[in-house]
């Protein structure tokens, strides 16, 4: 099924170009048998795309041009993908105009007559079944984040006037080099020009983008992947905290899903080990409480004894007698 897709994409992008093309070169082209051409091409007018036939000597294929855009390729599953993924970024942001989510959801209310025929039923059916809590989060444009991939592909220098989080305004020089969105945050990884250093910006306090159209050289990014550089800086002034949870992952997940943690499957029935950065042991708490399961803290130490202390604290708030310390 991949080489079928893979062969009705080259053939979608060969017709694409616009001019004619006999069986014969198409068939060269994709390495296939005219038989199959013709096969592929009967495909391509299931899904909605207007290929337009000549037959007999001189004949031709060709994609008929026209003011609306050909369905999108997509099965029943990715078609379902891209309508909740939809749905998800339009649920997360601030509803301006011009923000992802606002383009999301106007993008959500188009999906339809961009699928095949067969499939708009379903995404409707879909559609009216759904609804999505709002999360609110600052807003970034759809038109910065294109600009800035632009960039970065090109290996272009960019301009923009940047205000920090104490409210510190500055004019940045920078080479982009990666996006990154992590809790409902979007973040640019770059070489700051003037201080000759990686720099770590949040993309709503980015403003007046420039792309100044001169080219850079590419850089080895500051670790593995930029994920990593930038969890590494929200990280450095926080703790490590390891932890056993006597419940399954995924209740783990829901109970920290404010949390950035990594949480893994212990060997176990029913154990869970999670790592995650924090500035006090109170944040363990709630969602914790809230989970109501057994966890051992393993790091550090005076995240335990504080934890300790607050037991003892409850104990007492129950009117029960507290046991000595140990």
């Amino acid at each position: 099924m991949a080489d079928v897709t893979r062969r009705m994409l080259d053939l979608l992008s060969t017709l694409q170009t616009g001019r004619p093309f006999s069986g014969e070169e198409l068939a060269t082209r994709l390495a296939v048998s005219p038989r199959t051409v013709r096969r592929d091409v009967d495909r391509l007018r299931e899904y909605g795309y207007p290929v337009e036939t000549q037959p007999g000597p001189g004949g031709y294929y060709r994609l008929v041009a026209g003011r609306t855009m050909p369905p999108l390729v997509l099965d029943d599953d990715e078609a379902i993908a891209a309508l909740l993924g939809l749905a998800t970024l339009a649920s997360s942001g601030s509803g301006e105009d011009g923000a992802l989510d606002d383009a999301a959801t106007r993008a959500y209310g188009k999906l339809d007559q961009f699928l095949p025929a067969r499939l708009r039923p379903r995404v409707a059916a879909l559609r009216a079944s759904l609804e999505t809590g709002r999360q609110v989060a600052p807003a970034v444009s759809a038109a910065l984040v294109a600009a800035l991939a632009e960039a970065i592909d090109g290996r272009e220098v960019v301009r923009f006037d940047y205000s920090d989080r104490h409210g510190e305004e500055s004019r940045r020089r920078v080479e982009p080099h990666r996006q990154i969105h992590l809790l409902q945050r979007w973040y640019l990884l770059g070489w700051d020009l003037d201080r000759d250093d990686w720099r770590v910006f949040r993309l709503d306090r980015v403003r007046d983008l420039v792309r100044t159209g001169v080219r850079h050289a590419p850089r080895a990014l500051p670790a593995d992947a930029a994920l990593a550089y930038l969890r590494q800086g929200l990280n450095a002034d926080r703790r490590r905290v390891r932890l056993v949870v006597r419940a399954r992952p995924g209740q783990v997940a829901d109970a920290l899903k404010f949390e950035d943690a990594e949480i893994h499957g212990g060997p176990g029935d029913g154990e869970t080990h999670v790592t995650l950065w924090l500035d006090s042991w109170e944040w363990l708490i709630p969602g914790l409480a809230r989970l109501g399961a057994d966890f051992t803290v393993v790091e550090p130490e005076d995240f335990r004894e504080g934890c300790a202390a607050f037991a003892r604290r409850l104990l007492a708030a129950s009117g029960r007698p507290c046991e000595p310390p140990g």
